[in-house]
């Protein structure tokens, strides 16, 4: 089962001044999501479900909840001005380190097929 993993405070403002995450974050495996969100929003609450039934270990899913930060509106602006997306949930996609593509809402085909091209095992009880 796949952890979701918190980005720090400093980690995000990090991004804000680098324009993208670090290494720490964008490689820790072969195969990264990080998603930005707001921890109200209804479709990052069906998402998160979903997200954590993935089982396959070269995942790591990251997730920033910026409306409890400190830096909220920073975050949000650089988000929608800089990285270019004012919805929510956003998801980033890397392989590898790199930069893959993105999206918001997404079921759980549509999220495999971004990160990986192909299905990822599903944990069923």
């Amino acid at each position: 089962m796949v952890i979701l993993k918190p980005i720090s405070q400093q980690q995000a403002l990090d991004c804000i001044e680098h324009k993208e995450f670090g290494n720490d974050i964008v490689a820790s495996k072969p195969l990264v999501a990080v998603v930005l969100t707001q921890s109200w929003c209804p479709q990052w609450q069906g998402m998160r479900s979903m997200l954590e039934q993935i089982y396959e270990p070269n995942i790591d899913i990251w997730c920033f909840f910026y409306d409890e930060s400190s830096i909220f509106i920073q975050f949000m602006e650089f988000k929608e001005n800089v990285l270019g997306n004012d919805d929510i949930p956003y998801v980033r996609y890397y392989k590898d380190g790199k930069f893959t593509g993105d999206s918001n809402a997404v079921n759980e085909q549509g999220f495999l097929k971004k990160l990986k091209g192909k299905p990822a095992s599903i944990k069923k009880d």
